[in-house]
């Protein structure tokens, strides 16, 4: 049983994680969020600074819940992309730092796939085959996943325009909502009525690419034409769009592939309504879902500390210490290398 040490600095949020045979035996977050909430996104540099500030006490907290030391860290893994470019070189540096002072194994992650993982320290192994629905601020992905740590990862379709989690973020600004867009919209989508205004339904009928943008300009001209209107009832009905559109495109997915798992993760995945609406939708089809607890949705670094404890069983070989950092790594494969 391998002892993995997962680093994750891609975007806001220094994680640390420790995890042995899918179990997390530790793990330490700090965000940077609020040093970002006035400018209404996250300013790179402030998340770099923000990350070499926290490293160092989120790797003590996380060892001391595990209660272990370093002679006991068997591999280190760390998100190599895709994220902001200076977020991920922070994590990459303190990562190859572990790796040569304490000589143990490096692997570079792939940060969406540590999102897959992140469901299978709470419901086990994935099955064979799934479908996974990666939903977040900056991707949104339909993908087939057969073994996460050895086989490619197929794309069934992607945003062509803005991510999920993107068109929440306009969305709350619209609406004068505060930052991140996630929270506030479904905070103030309790109060409404998700059938108040009939929002657009993109790309139904065009395979399984998604698309926001226009939803974002729909909601952008309700909003300019009725000043008076409710925040609460565009909240709601911009939600209930975006959550149709996801859920019945996985549906349809698994249906069409003969697959009767759907994960769903990323931060999105951590919203209510979507939640809600793909448990209703995978009872009535037959369908398992998995979707991680609220807390192993978002960035953290227990994620990525799976995805390295799946390629040490494997037996990938690890990295050297000239990996770098891939600010736009493609989904291909776990590994990121």
């Amino acid at each position: 049983m391998a002892v993995v040490l997962g680093i994750e600095t891609s975007c806001d949020e220094t994680g640390v994680g420790i995890v042995a045979d899918g179990r997390i035996l530790g793990a330490a977050l700090a965000s940077s969020m609020g040093q970002h909430a006035r400018f209404g996104g996250v300013v790179p540099e402030i998340a770099a600074r923000a990350h070499l500030e926290s490293l160092v006490p989120c790797l003590r907290s996380a060892m001391e819940q595990a209660r272990i030391e370093p002679s006991e860290i068997d591999a280190i893994a760390v998100t190599s992309g895709p994220g902001l470019a200076t977020a991920l070189q922070t994590g990459l540096a303190a990562a190859k730092s572990l790796a040569l002072g304490w000589d143990r194994p490096l692997y570079g992650v792939h940060h969406l796939a540590g999102h897959v993982a992140a469901d299978t320290l709470e419901h086990g192994p994935l099955p064979d085959r799934s479908i996974a629905l990666i939903v977040s601020g900056g991707h949104t992905s339909l993908l087939l996943i057969d073994d996460l740590a050895t086989d490619p990862i197929v794309h069934l379709g992607d945003t062509r325009d803005d991510a999920a989690g993107e068109a929440f973020d306009k969305v709350a600004r619209l609406l004068g909502l505060p930052y991140p867009g996630g929270p506030s919209v479904s905070r103030a989508a309790a109060a409404g009525d998700p059938d108040a205004i009939a929002f657009p339904r993109a790309m139904l009928g065009h395979g399984y690419d998604f698309s926001f943008s226009g939803l974002k300009s729909a909601v952008a001209r309700r909003v300019e034409q009725h000043p008076g209107l409710s925040v609460p009832d565009v909240a709601a009905s911009f939600q209930e769009a975006v959550a149709d559109v996801l859920t019945r495109k996985a549906v349809a997915a698994c249906l069409e592939h003969g697959i009767d798992t759907l994960v769903i993760v990323g931060g999105v995945a951590a919203n209510a309504r979507l939640r809600a609406l793909a448990a209703e939708r995978c009872a009535a089809s037959g369908i398992t879902l998995r979707v991680p607890p609220p807390a192993l949705c978002t960035d953290n670094g227990p994620m990525i500390a799976a995805v390295g404890d799946l390629l040490v069983t494997a037996g990938h070989p690890p990295a050297t210490l000239d990996l770098s950092a891939d600010p736009s790594a493609p989904l291909t494969k776990a590994v990121c290398s």
